[in-house]
């Protein structure tokens, strides 16, 4: 949209986005699109650098670079992205395993959708308040242990990792927001208020702060 608040204050380290056939394209829009309006760098990385993958809507991506090259020292964030490859087969385990690496160095993992299933067969939920499609998705997956965890939520954070559904992706785009400082309290408030719930009465507060630059 144009005339929200841009302009970095810094230059954080790139953001990481998984990308692999059949990616939902739906999901991160949101959060790739406003990150980068704010200064954010964002890197794809596929299992393979430079073997396009095809998303769910048919868009071609050629990963930036390979999974195994990724380090979390290099990252300010992993984005896991829902697909139907979680759904049939392991085919995307590496990505939960880095996942794993990822958050015990310390570094924010955000996942949606299906990719939330990974991440339970991984035993990366089973200590820590989450969110997904739906609680019994994740019950049914191999070695979850976390319902007891589980919350009714559109999205949720616990510590540095964020979880949200197939339909949420403005309150996923609001988590990795919050995580990331990217936008003040009352800002990002209005953020979710006009993308997520249409609300015109927002638009102002976002506007006099793209004019203030203090976003």
């Amino acid at each position: 949209m144009s005339g929200t608040p841009s302009g970095p204050r810094h230059e954080p380290k790139p953001v990481h986005l998984a990308v692999y056939d059949t990616y939902a394209d739906w999901e991160t829009g949101h959060t790739t699109a406003h990150l980068t309006q704010r200064g954010h760098t964002i890197r794809t990385v596929g299992l393979v650098a430079g073997r396009t993958v095809t998303t769910m809507g048919g868009l071609r991506i050629q990963p930036d670079l390979a999974l195994a090259d990724l380090r979390p020292e290099d990252s300010s964030l992993l984005i896991l992205t829902g697909a139907s490859l979680w759904d049939t087969g392991d085919e995307l385990a590496p990505f939960a395993a880095k996942a794993r690496a990822f958050l015990a160095a310390g570094v924010p993992v955000a996942a949606i959708c299906g990719a939330t299933a990974g991440l339970a067969r991984e035993g990366l939920l089973d200590g820590r308040a989450h969110t997904g499609a739906v609680s019994f998705y994740l019950a049914q997956q191999p070695g979850y242990g976390g319902a007891a965890h589980y919350v009714e939520a559109d999205a949720v954070t616990d510590g540095d990792l964020i979880t949200a559904g197939p339909t949420e992706p403005a309150a996923f785009a609001r988590e990795v927001f919050a995580r990331l400082g990217v936008y003040r309290p009352e800002v990002l408030d209005a953020w979710y208020r006009l993308f997520h719930d249409s609300d015109a009465s927002a638009y102002p507060v976002l506007m006099a702060a793209a004019e203030a630059g203090d976003a």
